[in-house]
């Protein structure tokens, strides 16, 4: 003989009963996890947000001392070219004939070149110095931020 069954008849002991009191327990627990997950997400954005601010902080001072190099560097190559110029006036003041004027003309040309060339290539390195020092603090920040734990 088949015992037939309805697959769809309710069955009290196919289930465990579960009291007020345990769910109440297991939504607790659950409740308590997530508040201990956001404590640590927002520490984590917190402690972020202050490296960040740290590092911006250092990024400005460090721009700031940057653009005072390049100032004081932009006045001492100013101030050599004026003290070129001054003598090359002064001795061309005191050429005897047009040829010493030419050849002085010549030269002074020809040491303003390699003298321009030798500033520029100052001020190409203490700007690269200086970009490189102003995004130092970023890159330490993104590293150690982005570190994995």
């Amino acid at each position: 003989m088949v015992l037939k069954t309805d697959p769809f008849a309710f069955s009290q002991s196919a289930f465990s009963p579960v009291t007020l009191a345990e769910m109440s327990d297991s939504v607790r627990a659950l409740a308590e996890q997530g508040m201990q997950r956001a404590r640590q997400g927002y520490q984590t954005l917190r402690d972020t947000a202050e490296s960040n601010q740290d590092a911006l902080e250092a990024v400005y001072q460090s721009a700031a001392r940057g653009a005072g190099d390049y100032t004081a560097k932009l006045l001492d190559i100013a101030r050599a070219n004026v003290a070129g110029t001054f003598d090359f006036v002064e001795a061309l003041l005191g050429s005897t004939s047009v040829v010493d004027a030419v050849e002085l003309a010549n030269a002074h040309a020809r040491k303003q070149f390699e003298l321009l060339a030798a500033q520029s290539h100052d001020l190409l390195a203490l700007g690269q110095k200086v970009a490189t020092d102003a995004v130092e603090p970023i890159t330490a920040s993104a590293a150690k931020t982005l570190k994995p734990t």
